[in-house]
């Protein structure tokens, strides 16, 4: 039987966008459908316009440390207005590009929703139907909001760039990435933030040593952090949120902002009909090469909940290509991932906890806490974390953690020599760059403890 297409790709994030792009370069026929805007999370309200409040959130703080180092610069006023129409018109030359890149690979755009009918089979909001070979499945994901009285009354990452104007004070209800980046964004941005959190310390799943440091940093910064929290009502209060907290306390809010998680989107999607498997999150279960239970449907991107990291999407869709179009059988690979956390201060962090290290196998660990040059110098109470945890048996680098500024840009380069299988011995015959904070990964010569 003859098909419209060889890949059909629902979704036009990064993922679906890059696999669309790619197997249309090898000469396939290739259609895409997107029922909202080209880009996905990540373009669009998720990490690029989160940077870009992330670098204007920063200048406050800058302009203090201006004028420690001899500047005379007022602290002046954010005009979020201002920001947000150049934030908006970033995200739509994003978006043009690509729809652009999508146009000269001769892919076939479609804005619409589109649903399985089948194994082969895609009805589209249009009122179209096509047929392909091959249909891949990137629809992403969603933040979730809690069940709570009054929880329609918050918003999410999704609503924070959409904004009329900044509320004066805001309540962030989370403890993830997410809840800590958008805290440390705001409270630069001049609002007011208090964080309730219902775990024991923020960052669940990452380094222990380096969550506290960060919970600690953040609240030196200003933000009123609330450990073992959790909101229990919220009811509308005039132009606010009147918030009832699990700490006893009740107040009211400008705004409550969820970051209470995400979740894949498999609604309506007509997974049922096609046959294709979910897990118990709604997540469309995989193989190590992105298939589905059905031959001819494949996934990759949040919606399969594996590692939720636009570069793993990315990977995830070239992997499939290579499997699919270039009949090159390619597994994802998911080991030793970097990943920066742009809360402030920023975190970057690749391969193991030392807590995950520890159940593992002996370890070393190798860490240091200090005050950079540019902080100390300005009057600041910043401290850097540097640690790296060590085999005992191989001597290979498990895991490195930095807290810093920039660590983002520097777990990038250290990621690279983690993943090659790096020693500590290594790190140790390479020489340091004065003066940088991150000479401190060269020049640890003593663990700290052992495991």
């Amino acid at each position: 039987m003859a098909h419209d297409y060889d890949l059909f790709v629902i979704g036009g994030g990064s993922g679906g966008v890059r696999a669309a792009r790619v197997a249309a370069a090898t000469g396939a026929r290739v259609g895409l459908a997107e029922e909202y805007r080209m880009g996905g999370t990540c373009v669009i309200r998720g990490c690029v316009p989160k940077k870009l409040m992330v670098f204007a959130s920063e200048f406050h703080e800058a302009m203090g440390d201006a004028r420690a180092y001899g500047w005379d610069v007022p602290d002046g006023r954010f005009d979020w207005t201002a920001f947000r129409g150049k934030l908006h018109a970033e995200l739509d030359r994003l978006e043009s590009v690509y729809r652009r890149l999508l146009d000269g690979s001769g892919v076939d755009i479609h804005d619409a929703r589109a649903t399985l009918v089948d194994a082969h089979t895609v009805a589209l909001s249009t009122g179209r139907t096509v047929t392909a070979k091959t249909i891949l499945i990137a629809t992403g994901g969603h933040p979730v909001v809690p069940d709570h009285p009054g929880a329609e009354l918050g918003i999410t990452s999704n609503e924070v760039f959409l904004l009329d104007q900044l509320p004066k004070s805001v309540l962030i209800v989370g403890g993830g990435y997410i809840a800590c980046e958008f805290a440390g964004i705001l409270n630069g941005l001049g609002v007011e933030v208090t964080q309730f959190y219902r775990g024991e310390q923020i960052l669940r799943g990452f380094d222990g040593e380096a969550r506290g440091l960060i919970a600690e940093q953040m609240r030196e910064r200003g933000v009123d952090l609330h450990l073992g929290t959790n909101v229990l009502s919220m009811e509308k209060d005039g132009d606010g949120v009147r918030v009832a907290g699990s700490n006893g306390t009740e107040r009211t809010y400008g705004a409550v902002l969820f970051a209470t998680g995400r979740a894949p989107n498999t609604g309506g999607l007509g997974l049922g009909a096609a046959g294709v498997e979910t897990g118990r999150r709604g997540e469309i279960a995989v193989d190590g090469f992105s298939r589905t239970n059905i031959g001819s449907i494949y996934a990759i991107g949040d919606v399969t909940d594996r590692v939720q990291l636009t570069p793993v999407a990315i990977r995830e869709a070239m992997a499939f290509v290579e499997t699919v179009f270039k009949d090159n059988p390619t597994p994802v690979d998911h080991d030793l991932i970097p990943s920066a956390v742009f809360t402030q201060p920023e975190f970057g962090t690749v391969g193991l906890s030392e807590e995950a290290a520890r159940e593992q196998e002996p370890i070393e660990v190798y860490s240091t806490s200090f005050k950079p040059m540019h902080h100390a110098f300005a009057g600041r109470t910043d401290r850097v974390l540097m640690k790296l945890i060590v085999s005992k048996a191989t001597r290979k680098v498990l895991g490195c953690h930095i807290v810093a500024d920039h660590a983002g840009e520097m777990i990038q380069m250290v990621g690279i020599a983690v993943k090659m299988g790096a020693t500590k011995e290594d790190f140790d015959r390479t020489v340091a760059v004065h003066p940088t904070m991150a000479e401190e990964l060269v020049t640890m010569k003593q663990p700290v403890r052992s495991a």
